[in-house]
């Protein structure tokens, strides 16, 4: 059996998502009809209320569509053929108002904004989603010490509070411009080179009525090769891949078997290790994050468009906006559920902070040498000694020269990693004070499942 669908074979982390039906073909020709609708609505009510009956029909086949677009290079027009054709046969008189006085690029970038914003409204449902689980994380782990990791190395102490917090600013950022750029996602209509000549005085006043009746927002120009509109939503996807995939690869590092403090409350199994509980979501997340970007590139390029009509540079944008539409979707609706599930282990957190035998708490001792010592005699102390528990594997606060210029009360005060935490806690309160901008109000944790904390072993 053969088929020439996309069923995601190779893409499980939109496959079977919301996205997927949102940017498929079907969704696609939807689109196409409705902006067709619209156009026919917006000059003629009687003529528009028959084009938008007939293209709510769904007799139109899209694979027929996708072959004969080889000979114009797009598929609108073979579709406003069948439109036309079915109309006439419906209601002869109202055939003339299908597709009058536009280009085929009005249709077709009218209707990829109207799977934009159609995609983009889950995927902004679901960073919400996280934006709250984040905040119930970073709020219950506010005071939480873990190893801070720098170069790959431990180097203070931090909280686990303050990094679900940068988390949560980062999904915040991504869901700021995700709202800021839905609604701004515009209606084309120019006509052959953009000039609304087709529509005689009335243009202008046209492309406003287009513009409510497809529900996107009034251009001020037509923009067959003015690519703001793609490009920004190309920029915003590709931040919010990115932004989604600080998470995954955090959680990645953090669920490794030797460092524990982290793991997926759902793992994948593996075909051949019968022990194996994988962070697939993690993975899949982190397998958008490095795709998305090369797409929106392509979009970006599209900016360089010549003429008053681009050949190749729009035509090259339709796929690429598809699956960066489907692939950041699908990363959201997967982070959402990532990190709702997520399984946080305090325990093992302590336990990795004391790796180091108080290495990485070498910071706090000189200030409280350098009354004894002096600044810099304080320092070069300090590193001594740390040269010397590094070397011997042994327990910095236990060193003979410390321990001979400090108490063991003050040593055992400045071993604790909860206490250098510096102003984390505070940082976290300060963090979770922002809201969730234009769409959730304060952004504080509604009625939800409490995160999900687990004591190592």
């Amino acid at each position: 059996m053969t088929s020439t669908d996309d069923a995601g074979l190779f893409a499980p982390v939109w496959a079977g998502s919301p996205v997927e039906a949102a940017t498929g073909d079907h969704a696609f020709l939807r689109a196409m009809l409705d902006a067709e609708a619209a156009l026919s609505r917006a000059q003629d009510p009687a003529a528009g209320a028959t084009v938008t009956a007939v293209a709510r029909s769904g007799e139109f086949d899209v694979r027929s569509l996708a072959l004969r677009a080889g000979a114009g290079g797009n598929p609108v027009i073979p579709l406003v053929a069948d439109l036309r054709a079915a109309v006439r046969e419906r209601q002869p008189e109202h055939a003339e108002f299908v597709h009058r006085g536009a280009t085929s690029q009005d249709i077709l970038d009218s209707a990829l904004m109207l799977v934009a914003a159609r995609a983009l409204d889950l995927l902004t449902a679901d960073l919400e989603r996280t934006g709250e689980t984040l905040y119930a994380l970073a709020a219950a782990h506010r005071e939480a010490p873990m190893p801070g990791r720098t170069l790959t190395q431990h180097a203070v102490p931090t909280t686990f509070g303050l990094k679900a917090a940068g988390w949560r600013a980062l999904v915040l950022d991504a869901l700021e411009r995700t709202v800021r750029v839905r609604d701004s996602l515009p209606a084309q209509l120019g006509g052959a080179a953009g000039t609304l000549a087709a529509f005689g005085d009335g243009g202008i006043p046209l492309v406003a009525a287009y513009a409510r009746e497809t529900g996107l927002a009034e251009p001020g120009l037509p923009w067959h090769t003015l690519r703001t509109p793609v490009a920004d939503l190309g920029a915003a996807l590709a931040f919010c891949a990115g932004a989604l995939g600080k998470i995954a690869a955090d959680v990645l590092v953090l669920s490794r078997t030797e460092v524990g403090e982290l793991a997926e409350g759902t793992g994948g199994g593996s075909s051949a290790m019968p022990h194996k509980s994988n962070p697939v979501r993690a993975t899949l997340v982190s397998s958008a994050a490095r795709q998305v970007p090369a797409l929106a590139s392509v979009l970006l390029s599209s900016l360089a468009a010549e003429d008053e009509r681009p050949a190749g540079a729009w035509h090259a944008e339709w796929l690429p906006l598809r699956e960066a539409l489907r692939l950041t979707g699908g990363a959201a609706s997967m982070a959402a559920a990532l990190c709702a599930e997520l399984i946080v282990r305090p325990d093992r957190m302590r336990v990795n902070v004391g790796l180091t035998h108080g290495l990485t708490l070498s910071e706090r001792l000189p200030a409280a040498l350098a009354p004894v010592l002096g600044g810099e005699a304080a320092r070069r102390v300090v590193t001594d000694a740390a040269r010397r528990a590094s070397q011997r594997g042994t327990d910095l606060f236990q060193d003979p020269e410390l321990t001979s210029l400090l108490s063991a009360e003050s040593l055992r005060d400045l071993a604790r990693p909860d206490g250098y935490l510096g102003s984390a806690p505070a940082l976290v309160d300060r963090a979770l004070s922002r809201g969730c901008g234009p769409v959730s109000g304060s952004g504080a944790p509604s009625d939800r499942t409490p995160p999900r904390t687990e004591d190592s072993p």
